[in-house]
């Protein structure tokens, strides 16, 4: 049996970071929690690489559309200042819009 370690997000872009071959994207997922009689909102920022065709269908995309992305986690370390750093890196495998901020249709609901 294989392990893995994947993640699914469904949540509104923030950021968009286009780099040479690679773009990294800030995806808010919301989460509600009781405070005291009330329920509040908090948004989680999430930040997500994406690679080669993916990064195509992120051209499609805007700040503040509806996104579900899935696919894997991997742990990285490096040194700096004599001290090793230790993070996880949020790699997509599958990038859909689910909802345009502008209120106009994705390519799905288009046909």
């Amino acid at each position: 049996m294989q392990n893995i370690a994947e993640f699914q997000i469904i949540g509104r872009i923030g950021k968009i970071d286009p780099a040479k071959e690679v773009t990294h994207i800030s995806v808010a997922a919301n989460y509600n929690r009781r405070d005291g009689d009330e329920w509040k909102t908090d948004p989680h920022w999430n930040r997500v690489t994406l690679f080669g065709k993916l990064r195509d269908r992120l051209a499609k995309a805007d700040k503040g559309d509806l996104v579900r992305i899935t696919g894997r986690v991997r742990q990285t370390s490096y040194e700096a200042e004599s001290t090793t750093r230790y993070g996880v890196d949020m790699i997509a495998d599958g990038f859909a819009i689910l909802a345009k901020a502008s209120g106009k249709p994705t390519d799905e609901e288009r046909g």
